[in-house]
C-alpha cells in the first residue's frame, strides 16, 4: 500500500444505523479508517451520493452484501489517498468517483480498482458523486436487461427521482418515440418535461394506464422502468404493449399484493428485475465500460448532466433521509463530507 505523504488518521466520522427505522437512527460515529485491500483504492470522502437503497437498508429491508460494510451509501467521488499493491491505473492524489457496495456515508471508504473512474472532464465533485450508482443502474436496467432502443416508448415510474431524471435524459438522448414519466405534483411535472418528457402524469389525479393508452394510440409502452411495485404491477400489464419489457428497479410500494397474470401472458410481456449492489466487481466494470463508450462523452460535451436537488452537510444524513421519505426532491441529494473541497467546484 502507498501513501506518499499523506498520514492517514486511525479514526474517522461515519454514519450508523443504530437500528432499523425512521431517518433519526441515522447517527454520526466515530470508526476506523479502513485500508485497501491490494486491488482497492482508499478515497478520502468529499461527496456521496443518497440513494433509495440507502433508505431500504435503514428500514431494514436491504442487507448489505457478505464482505461489504454496514455504512450506508453506495456512491462517492472525492481524493485517493492509498492505494492497495495490485493497484495499476491509481495513484494518490487522483480525483475519482467510485461505486461501492457499501461505506460512502464516512470521511474515507475503499472502492474496487475496476469500480473507480477519473473524474469525468465537466462535472464537480458534488455531480460526480451522483453519477455511478444511478447512471450505472440506470444503464443495466433500461438498456442491457430491458434492451431500450431508439423508437420505443417508454413508461418512466416516478420521474422525479434520482433514476427518473436519469433515465428520462438517456431516453431522450437515445431516440425515445415518446416519454412517459409518472409524477408526484405540478412542480415534478414542469421538471420532467423540462428533461425531456413528452408527457407527465400527475398519479395522485390521473390514471397512468389511460394516459399511456391515449397518447399512443392504444399501442402502449414498449418498455417500463418501475421503482414503484405493489399495485403499479398489475397496472403496468395494463400499460404495456405487446412484447413489452417491465423491468422492475425497486419496490417502494412494498409487493404486489393480487395480480392478475393473464394480461402478461396474452401480451407476450417480459417482466424482469435486477439489482446493481451485489454484482461482482467484474460485471459492475463491464457496466462502466459501456457507460464510457456510449454517455460520458455526452456527458463531457455538456449534453447530459446528474441533477442535483440539494445537499447536507455529512452528519446530517438523518435529514436527507427526511427529504428523500418526503418525496419532494427533483433529482438527486447529496451528502457532503468535505465542504472546502466541495465548495471549490460548485
Amino acid at each position: 500500500m502507498s501513501e506518499q505523504a499523506y498520514t492517514l488518521p486511525d479514526t474517522m466520522t461515519a454514519i450508523d444505523i443504530t437500528q432499523p427505522g425512521g431517518p433519526e437512527v441515522l447517527q454520526a460515529t466515530t470508526r476506523p479508517v479502513p485500508r485497501p485491500q491490494a486491488n482497492e483504492v482508499l478515497i478520502r470522502t468529499v461527496a456521496a451520493g443518497v440513494n433509495g437503497p440507502d433508505v431500504l437498508q435503514r428500514k431494514g429491508q436491504y442487507a448489505p452484501p457478505p464482505g461489504a460494510s454496514d455504512i450506508p451509501g453506495l456512491e462517492v467521488s472525492g481524493m485517493v489517498v492509498a492505494v492497495g499493491a495490485e493497484v495499476q491505473n491509481f495513484v494518490p492524489g487522483d480525483r475519482v468517483a467510485a461505486l461501492i457496495t457499501g461505506g460512502g456515508y464516512a470521511e474515507y471508504c475503499t472502492a474496487h480498482e475496476s469500480n473507480t473512474l477519473p473524474l469525468p472532464s465537466g462535472l464537480n465533485f458534488v455531480e460526480a458523486a451522483a453519477l455511478p450508482e444511478t447512471f450505472m443502474t440506470v444503464w443495466l436496467n433500461m438498456f442491457q436487461r430491458g434492451q431500450f432502443k431508439a423508437g420505443d416508448i417508454i413508461l418512466i415510474h416516478g420521474g422525479a427521482s434520482g433514476i427518473g431524471t436519469t433515465a428520462t435524459m438517456l431516453a431522450k438522448a437515445f431516440g425515445a418515440a415518446k416519454i412517459i414519466t409518472t409524477v408526484g405534483s405540478a412542480e415534478h411535472r414542469q421538471a420532467s418535461l423540462k428533461l425531456g418528457a413528452d408527457v407527465a402524469v400527475l398519479y395522485k389525479e390521473e390514471d397512468f394506464v389511460e394516459i399511456v393508452k391515449e397518447v399512443t394510440d392504444g399501442h402502449g409502452a414498449d418498455i417500463i422502468l418501475d421503482i414503484i411495485a405493489g399495485d403499479y404491477v398489475a397496472r403496468n400489464y395494463e400499460a404495456a404493449a405487446m412484447h413489452g419489457r417491465i423491468v422492475q428497479i425497486s419496490v417502494l410500494a412494498g409487493p404486489a399484493k393480487e395480480l392478475n397474470l393473464f394480461p402478461m401472458l396474452t401480451k407476450q410481456l417480459m417482466h424482469i428485475g435486477s439489482t446493481l449492489r451485489s454484482r461482482s466487481p467484474a460485471a459492475k466494470a463491464e457496466i462502466i465500460e459501456a457507460l464510457n463508450d456510449n454517455v460520458w462523452p455526452l456527458i463531457e460535451a455538456g449534453k447530459l448532466k446528474p441533477q442535483i436537488y440539494k445537499t447536507f452537510p455529512l452528519t446530517q444524513a438523518a435529514d436527507a433521509h427526511r427529504l428523500l421519505d418526503e418525496g419532494t426532491h427533483i433529482g438527486k441529494v447529496v451528502l457532503i463530507a468535505d465542504e472546502d473541497e466541495a465548495k471549490d467546484r460548485i
